[in-house]
This record gives structure tokens, C-alpha cells and sequence, in this order.
């Protein structure tokens, strides 16, 4: 029972997160393209990136920091149905590039920012 509560903190905590980062950037950078959504999928994929590499290298986080964290804060912080919505959204409006656009940014910085997280925790942690 003390996990499923962590993942519900962390689980809220990780929304507002999203919800006010995703928000910042959007506003700043208009309606046409869904960058809120792709700003917070990238950072979410660095902070697991570095997170699982802590946690493979140094056995850095207990169970329940990682149901806290991993499970529940980053869990409510990606926008993977967001993304999903946004794209059928913008194929629905017959924006096929930009759809097109989302389906790779996403994909090519998310994996990336994940690869980077690693290497980063890797090299301030070895």
C-alpha cells in the first residue's frame, strides 16, 4: 500500500508539473506545433535516462524512490497520450507535415534526451 501512495504523490506532483511547464512553453511559442508537449516528453526522457543509469551503475534508488519517482512523478509527467491526441489532431486538420513533424521530433529527441540523461549520470557518476 505505501507504494501505490507514492505513485499517487509522485503521480500528482509529476502533472502539475507538466501541466505548468507544458503550459510556460506553449505560451511562448504559439499554438501552431505542440512544443509544451514535446518540451516535457524530452525532459522527462533525459530524467529517466539519468535516473535508470543511477540506478543500474550505482543501485541509487530504493523501490520506493523509484515508485515515487520513476513510476509516479515521470509517469505523471510524459505525455505519451498527449503526443497521440496532438498528432491524430493535427492528421484530423489535414496538417500532415506537422503531424509528420511531431511523430519525429518526438521519437528522435525523446530517445535521444534518454541517451544523454545515461551518458551524463555515467560521467558525473562513475
Amino acid at each position: 500500500m505505501e507504494k501505490v501512495l507514492l505513485v499517487g504523490i509522485g503521480g500528482f506532483l509529476g502533472s502539475v508539473a507538466r501541466y505548468l511547464i507544458s503550459g510556460y512553453v506553449q505560451d511562448r511559442t504559439g499554438e501552431f506545433f505542440p512544443f509544451g508537449t514535446l518540451a516535457v516528453n524530452v525532459i522527462g526522457c533525459f530524467v529517466i535516462g539519468g535516473l535508470s543509469e543511477l540506478a543500474e551503475a550505482r543501485a541509487f534508488l530504493s523501490p520506493e524512490t523509484r515508485a515515487l519517482i520513476v513510476i509516479g512523478v515521470l509517469g505523471g509527467f510524459t505525455t505519451f497520450s498527449t503526443f497521440g491526441n496532438e498528432t491524430v489532431n493535427l492528421l484530423r486538420d489535414g496538417e500532415w507535415g506537422f503531424a509528420m513533424l511531431n511523430l519525429l521530433t518526438h521519437a528522435v529527441l525523446a530517445i535521444g534526451a534518454v541517451w544523454v540523461g545515461r551518458a551524463t549520470a555515467h560521467a558525473i557518476w562513475r
